[in-house]
């Protein structure tokens, strides 16, 4: 009842020079209204660190496949850090086809909400694959609102695979006709279908010469800390290239471990590797060198599925032990002990 007539004051100018922060029950705000008079607002007071973690997920992402939440793009990892004492953990849907301009958009509006549910002053992001150029669009954008980005795999330079997929469809109606056979799958699997979706748009930002201009337009923001995992697959050992500043234990540890990669990925693995004069490690995707921004940590040994715990939580493969949940974990504790 007392919010009704909270909002019939509100609505005939009644309240006076400023209605702020009214409380239902205590420490609960439930209405915020400006001050009618002057310029002068009170703000909410904002709770800072530790602070919430907004996961990011890449191209083909989901928050839960098919409708069943279990099934997660970051398999596992949000119930796992739960149990460790990490409750603040969300991992936001956004359009699993589309440039990082249109999905950063979307990712901003969940960190508003987090924001708003959590009470916090600012969030982590760590984004996977292109969730980093989304986490780096949202920085880039409101860097008030974000405490750090940490990007895993994300292809910042680009990726020959990009170019490769693009020049796959060259006609512009059998383009139109892809892009809308993955709505229609996207309609099936992710709990809303983007009318907007395109394989092609998010393809083409991907490659190589795309990637130059979203670099130009989003750059890293001043106060904002990035920091940077890469994957190496294939049985490549990542000596020389994977080498970092100050790596972590929780990455420096598994330096003799090599990663057999995905058959999935083998194709592609392989494709990388032709396409450079000085074949690099790569995840199946993304290149070491593509993968490193900002704070570079160092590179784990897993392909692109591996590092988020896909397919559904299988084994990165035979004789290695690496864990994806151990590595969320840690990175999140490495985040906390710099005061995050």
């Amino acid at each position: 009842m007392r919010l009704v007539w909270v909002a019939v004051l509100i609505a005939c100018g009644c309240t006076g020079p400023g209605l702020v922060g009214l409380e239902d029950e205590p420490g609960q705000v439930v209405g915020v209204a400006p001050a009618r008079y002057g310029e002068r607002k009170m703000a909410v007071q904002k709770h800072g660190p530790p602070y919430p973690v907004v996961m990011a997920h890449g191209f083909f992402g989901f928050d839960a496949f098919a409708g069943v939440d279990q099934l997660t793009y970051f398999y596992g990892v949000r119930d796992d850090l739960a149990r460790r004492g990490e409750k603040q953990v969300f991992t936001p849907a956004v359009d699993p086809f589309n440039d990082s301009a249109t999905r950063g958009a979307q990712l901003f509006a969940a960190v508003q909400r987090v924001l708003d549910e959590t009470g916090a002053a600012k969030v982590i992001i760590i984004g996977h694959s292109q969730g980093g150029l989304d986490a780096r669009v949202v920085a880039h954008e409101h860097p008030d609102l974000v405490a750090a980005v940490v990007t895993v795999a994300t292809p910042h330079r680009g990726s020959p695979v990009g170019d490769l997929g693009s020049r796959a469809v060259s006609d512009p109606d059998a383009r139109a006709a892809v892009d809308s056979l993955v709505r229609f799958i996207g309609g099936a699997l992710w709990s809303t279908s983007q009318k907007e979706t395109s394989l092609f748009t998010a393809l083409g930002q991907f490659s190589v010469a795309g990637i130059v201009p979203f670099n130009a337009r989003y750059t890293d923001a001043p106060g904002v800390p990035y920091l940077s995992v890469a994957g190496r697959s294939g049985l490549k050992s990542g000596r020389g290239v994977c080498d970092a500043a100050d790596r972590p234990p929780f990455i420096s540890k598994w330096d003799s471990t090599l990663d057999p990669v995905n058959s999935g990925l083998q194709p592609t693995e392989l494709y990388l590797e032709k396409n450079w004069l000085d074949p690099e490690p790569n995840d199946g995707l993304v290149t070491v060198s593509s993968a490193r921004w900002g704070e570079f940590l160092g590179c784990v040994p897993a392909d692109h599925l591996d590092e988020i715990g896909q397919l559904f939580g299988q084994s990165p493969g035979l004789f290695n032990d690496w864990s994806h949940r151990d590595f969320y974990a840690s990175l999140i504790a490495l985040l906390r002990a710099r005061g995050l």
